[in-house]
């Protein structure tokens, strides 16, 4: 039985992980209250005392706008952080495993992104996720780093997808952009394309993954809708307008064009990504209000 350090245990994709990590050994699970990562200095005698096999590192600083105020916190976790997970799973000789983004993408493609195209972030996030990435690469033989997008799940609080359900029960009338598009992407479907990679002994490399298919915003809000309604999920919405970047405007800049090419994951893996609306169904079977 392999030792698998997940950190992150208790966000979105940790909670999936938790349990599709579960077949492949012993899970030791660290959530910010065991293991903060802004702490970085705790980093490397948690690692040390676990000696885990494979570090699977589902954290990170999220909060998009938020990190065009607070780069440096962005950047301790971020991509700080993540070079020391790397020096030491090297020191171990552990695999890392590491969730990336969209975001190290300026978003002006208009076919879908391969893992090898150039890299140019818009946002602090998106920059500190990119030396995140970066710093794994040039300190550790044995990683895998998986990027995704447009993330949402049963678990957590901060989605697409609770908000958009949250806010229809308050409001008859909503603004959604319409003029970005992506590829929505559930939580589940992500951890168990991290767990193939590891049980298929994928080599060490960069890795797109999101649900298939493609949508803007304003498409992904409006199914969100058509389906909890035929799930008797009651809401108050009854118009959805559709607006773009420039009339919602941020702090940080958003990619306008997120997809990421699943084609190297799906040669692994031997089956395509199911469907984003497909997956937006299965979420929405098991939503606990």
């Amino acid at each position: 039985m392999k030792r698998i350090l997940l950190i992150g245990i208790n966000g979105q994709v940790g909670q999936e992980l938790k349990q599709t990590l579960a077949p492949l050994g012993e899970i030791i699970g660290l959530g910010r209250q065991q293991l903060d990562l802004s702490q970085s200095e705790k980093i490397p005698q948690a690692i040390s005392e676990i000696k885990p096999e494979i570090i699977v590192n589902a954290a990170a600083y999220t909060a998009v706008d938020k990190a065009e105020s607070e780069t440096e916190l962005a950047n301790i976790i971020n991509g700080i952080a993540p070079e020391i997970m790397a020096l030491e799973a090297e020191k171990i000789g552990a695999k890392l495993v590491h969730i990336s983004t969209d975001y190290v993408f300026n978003g002006e493609k208009n076919t879908p992104y391969l893992e090898e195209d150039p890299t140019n972030p818009l946002s602090i996030y998106g920059k500190t996720k990119l030396a995140g990435e970066e710093r794994i690469q040039k300190n550790c033989h044995q990683y895998i780093i998986l990027r995704t997008a447009w993330v949402y799940g049963n678990y957590g609080k901060g989605n697409f997808v609770k908000t958009m359900l949250r806010l229809a029960k308050e409001r008859e009338q909503l603004r959604v952009v319409v003029d970005q598009i992506g590829s929505p992407t559930w939580a589940k479907n992500i951890a168990e394309t991290i767990t193939n990679l590891l049980k298929n002994e994928a080599t060490n490399g960069i890795y797109h993954f999101t649900n298939s298919g493609v949508a803007s915003w304003y498409d992904f809000a409006i199914a969100i809708f058509e389906e909890a309604k035929q799930r008797g999920i009651p809401l108050k919405i009854k118009e959805v307008a559709p607006i773009t970047t420039a009339e919602y405007p941020t702090p940080a800049h958003r990619p306008k064009y997120s997809v990421l090419s699943n084609k190297k994951v799906t040669e692994i893996a031997g089956k395509y990504a199911p469907h984003w609306r497909e997956s937006l169904r299965e979420m929405l079977d098991n939503y606990q209000q």
